[in-house]
Protein backbone atom coordinates (compact mmCIF):
# COMPACT_ATOMS: atom_id res chain seq x y z
CA UNK A 1 0.00 0.00 0.00
CA UNK A 2 2.26 2.13 0.87
CA UNK A 3 4.56 1.71 -2.24
CA UNK A 4 1.88 2.29 -4.45
CA UNK A 5 1.35 5.85 -3.00
CA UNK A 6 4.82 6.53 -2.72
CA UNK A 7 4.77 5.91 -6.60
CA UNK A 8 1.37 7.61 -7.18
CA UNK A 9 2.97 10.51 -5.37
CA UNK A 10 6.32 10.43 -7.52
CA UNK A 11 4.33 10.30 -10.62
CA UNK A 12 2.50 13.27 -9.65
CA UNK A 13 5.38 15.20 -8.97
CA UNK A 14 6.81 13.87 -12.22
CA UNK A 15 3.89 15.18 -14.15
CA UNK A 16 3.91 18.48 -12.39
CA UNK A 17 7.81 18.85 -13.49
CA UNK A 18 6.72 18.11 -17.00
CA UNK A 19 4.31 20.21 -16.94
CA UNK A 20 6.52 23.22 -15.61
CA UNK A 21 9.15 22.58 -18.29
CA UNK A 22 7.17 23.07 -20.72
CA UNK A 23 5.74 26.50 -19.48
CA UNK A 24 9.78 27.13 -19.86
CA UNK A 25 10.33 27.00 -23.71
CA UNK A 26 11.38 29.45 -25.54
CA UNK A 27 8.68 29.03 -28.85
CA UNK A 28 11.61 30.23 -31.32
CA UNK A 29 15.01 28.12 -30.19
CA UNK A 30 12.20 25.36 -28.44
CA UNK A 31 14.83 25.11 -25.61
CA UNK A 32 14.43 25.84 -22.22
CA UNK A 33 14.78 30.11 -21.88
CA UNK A 34 18.17 31.19 -21.49
CA UNK A 35 19.32 34.34 -19.85
CA UNK A 36 18.25 37.71 -20.43
CA UNK A 37 14.49 36.60 -21.01
CA UNK A 38 12.18 39.24 -22.29
CA UNK A 39 9.20 39.87 -21.61
CA UNK A 40 6.92 41.42 -24.46
CA UNK A 41 4.35 43.89 -23.86
CA UNK A 42 1.71 40.96 -24.37
CA UNK A 43 3.16 39.17 -21.20
CA UNK A 44 4.50 36.43 -23.71
CA UNK A 45 8.72 35.63 -23.40
CA UNK A 46 11.92 35.51 -25.07
CA UNK A 47 15.23 34.76 -24.80
CA UNK A 48 17.29 37.98 -25.45
CA UNK A 49 18.48 36.36 -28.71
CA UNK A 50 15.96 34.65 -30.03
CA UNK A 51 14.27 38.27 -29.88
CA UNK A 52 17.13 39.66 -31.56
CA UNK A 53 17.16 37.19 -34.41
CA UNK A 54 12.98 37.94 -34.57
CA UNK A 55 13.64 41.19 -35.02
CA UNK A 56 16.67 41.11 -37.38
CA UNK A 57 14.45 38.96 -39.98
CA UNK A 58 11.10 41.48 -39.25
CA UNK A 59 13.51 44.56 -40.32
CA UNK A 60 16.12 43.29 -42.71
CA UNK A 61 17.20 46.73 -43.64
CA UNK A 62 18.04 48.27 -40.61
CA UNK A 63 21.64 48.82 -40.05
CA UNK A 64 23.82 46.16 -38.39
CA UNK A 65 27.22 45.91 -37.20
CA UNK A 66 28.92 42.92 -36.46
CA UNK A 67 26.25 40.66 -37.58
CA UNK A 68 23.95 42.58 -34.62
CA UNK A 69 21.40 44.72 -35.85
CA UNK A 70 22.21 48.70 -34.29
CA UNK A 71 20.42 50.02 -31.41
CA UNK A 72 17.05 50.99 -33.28
CA UNK A 73 13.27 51.48 -33.29
CA UNK A 74 11.69 48.52 -34.89
CA UNK A 75 8.73 46.43 -34.55
CA UNK A 76 7.47 42.53 -34.79
CA UNK A 77 5.25 40.23 -34.01
CA UNK A 78 4.96 38.26 -30.81
CA UNK A 79 5.72 34.39 -32.20
CA UNK A 80 2.91 33.05 -29.61
CA UNK A 81 -0.23 35.69 -29.64
CA UNK A 82 1.23 37.75 -32.85
CA UNK A 83 1.14 41.14 -31.00
CA UNK A 84 2.94 43.83 -32.62
CA UNK A 85 5.78 44.87 -30.62
CA UNK A 86 6.92 47.96 -31.09
CA UNK A 87 10.40 48.59 -29.91
CA UNK A 88 12.52 51.84 -28.79
CA UNK A 89 15.46 53.57 -29.86
CA UNK A 90 16.93 50.47 -27.43
CA UNK A 91 15.37 47.75 -29.80
CA UNK A 92 15.19 44.51 -27.98
CA UNK A 93 18.09 45.73 -25.47
CA UNK A 94 14.93 48.04 -24.30
CA UNK A 95 13.09 45.04 -23.32
CA UNK A 96 12.40 44.54 -20.00
CA UNK A 97 14.04 41.52 -18.47
CA UNK A 98 11.71 38.74 -17.23
CA UNK A 99 13.63 37.89 -13.71
CA UNK A 100 10.72 35.97 -12.47
CA UNK A 101 11.13 33.64 -14.80
CA UNK A 102 15.04 33.31 -15.03
CA UNK A 103 14.51 32.75 -11.27
CA UNK A 104 12.06 29.82 -11.95
CA UNK A 105 14.70 28.10 -14.49
CA UNK A 106 17.80 28.20 -11.85
CA UNK A 107 14.89 26.27 -9.85
CA UNK A 108 14.05 24.21 -12.20
CA UNK A 109 17.66 23.06 -13.00
CA UNK A 110 18.43 22.70 -9.21
CA UNK A 111 15.43 20.69 -8.50
CA UNK A 112 15.25 18.30 -11.66
CA UNK A 113 17.87 16.01 -10.41
CA UNK A 114 16.22 13.26 -12.79
CA UNK A 115 18.05 10.42 -13.88
CA UNK A 116 18.36 8.90 -17.31
CA UNK A 117 16.66 5.61 -17.15
CA UNK A 118 17.03 3.41 -20.10
CA UNK A 119 13.27 2.54 -19.73
CA UNK A 120 12.43 5.79 -21.26
CA UNK A 121 15.18 5.23 -24.35
CA UNK A 122 13.51 3.96 -27.13
CA UNK A 123 14.80 0.08 -27.80
CA UNK A 124 15.44 -1.76 -31.02
CA UNK A 125 12.92 -3.78 -32.42
CA UNK A 126 15.23 -6.25 -34.23
CA UNK A 127 18.10 -6.17 -31.01
CA UNK A 128 15.83 -5.74 -28.02
CA UNK A 129 18.06 -4.83 -25.82
CA UNK A 130 20.26 -2.60 -27.78
CA UNK A 131 19.03 1.61 -27.98
CA UNK A 132 18.43 3.10 -30.60
CA UNK A 133 21.22 5.69 -30.76
CA UNK A 134 22.62 6.52 -33.88
CA UNK A 135 20.51 8.02 -37.22
CA UNK A 136 21.25 6.09 -41.11
CA UNK A 137 21.80 9.35 -43.10
CA UNK A 138 20.75 6.84 -46.15
CA UNK A 139 17.31 5.51 -44.77
CA UNK A 140 16.38 8.25 -43.13
CA UNK A 141 15.86 6.62 -39.70
CA UNK A 142 17.03 5.78 -36.48
CA UNK A 143 18.61 2.96 -35.51
CA UNK A 144 20.77 0.83 -33.25
CA UNK A 145 24.44 0.17 -33.03
CA UNK A 146 23.69 -3.27 -33.83
CA UNK A 147 21.99 -2.61 -36.66
CA UNK A 148 24.99 -0.83 -38.22
CA UNK A 149 27.42 -3.63 -37.62
CA UNK A 150 25.58 -6.66 -38.20
CA UNK A 151 21.88 -5.66 -39.47
CA UNK A 152 20.11 -3.82 -42.53
CA UNK A 153 22.08 -0.60 -41.67
CA UNK A 154 25.90 -1.88 -42.23
CA UNK A 155 26.48 -0.86 -45.88
CA UNK A 156 24.78 2.66 -44.63
CA UNK A 157 25.99 6.08 -43.66
CA UNK A 158 25.03 6.75 -39.78
CA UNK A 159 25.76 10.01 -37.00
CA UNK A 160 25.13 10.46 -33.67
CA UNK A 161 21.02 10.53 -32.84
CA UNK A 162 21.62 13.46 -30.68
CA UNK A 163 24.14 15.27 -33.77
CA UNK A 164 20.99 14.82 -36.00
CA UNK A 165 18.67 15.95 -33.53
CA UNK A 166 20.40 19.19 -32.87
CA UNK A 167 20.82 19.84 -36.30
CA UNK A 168 17.18 19.42 -37.32
CA UNK A 169 15.92 21.77 -34.46
CA UNK A 170 18.05 24.05 -35.11
CA UNK A 171 17.06 23.99 -39.03
CA UNK A 172 13.22 24.16 -37.80
CA UNK A 173 14.09 27.09 -35.17
CA UNK A 174 15.80 29.21 -38.34
CA UNK A 175 12.74 28.42 -40.33
CA UNK A 176 10.43 29.53 -37.82
CA UNK A 177 12.32 32.73 -37.28
CA UNK A 178 12.47 33.21 -41.07
CA UNK A 179 8.80 32.50 -41.35
CA UNK A 180 7.86 35.08 -38.77
CA UNK A 181 9.55 37.51 -40.16
CA UNK A 182 8.41 36.76 -43.56
CA UNK A 183 4.96 36.92 -41.85
CA UNK A 184 5.64 40.55 -40.40
CA UNK A 185 6.35 41.37 -43.63
CA UNK A 186 3.53 40.70 -45.55
CA UNK A 187 1.36 41.63 -42.48
CA UNK A 188 3.13 45.42 -43.26
CA UNK A 189 2.35 45.55 -47.19
CA UNK A 190 -1.52 44.38 -46.12
CA UNK A 191 -1.71 47.30 -43.78
CA UNK A 192 -0.20 49.93 -46.04
CA UNK A 193 -2.48 48.19 -49.14
CA UNK A 194 -5.65 48.57 -46.47
CA UNK A 195 -4.30 52.90 -45.95
CA UNK A 196 -4.42 52.92 -49.87
CA UNK A 197 -7.81 51.67 -50.06
CA UNK A 198 -9.10 53.73 -47.63
CA UNK A 199 -7.19 57.12 -49.39
CA UNK A 200 -8.96 56.20 -52.83
CA UNK A 201 -12.39 55.86 -51.18
CA UNK A 202 -11.93 59.28 -49.47
CA UNK A 203 -11.03 60.68 -52.49
CA UNK A 204 -13.79 59.63 -54.68
CA UNK A 205 -16.29 60.02 -52.24
CA UNK A 206 -15.28 64.03 -52.20
CA UNK A 207 -15.31 64.08 -56.21
CA UNK A 208 -18.89 62.80 -56.15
Amino acid sequence: MSTSLNYKSFSKEQQTMDNLEKQLICPICLEMFTKPVVILPCQHNLCRKCASDIFQASNPYLPTRGGTTVASGGRFRCPSCRHEVVLDRHGVYGLQRNLLVENIIDIYKQESTRPEKKSDQPMCEEHEEERINIYCLNCEVPTCSLCKVFGAHKDCQVAPLTHVFQRQKSELSDGIAVLVGSNDRVQGMISQLEDTCKTIEHSVFKIY
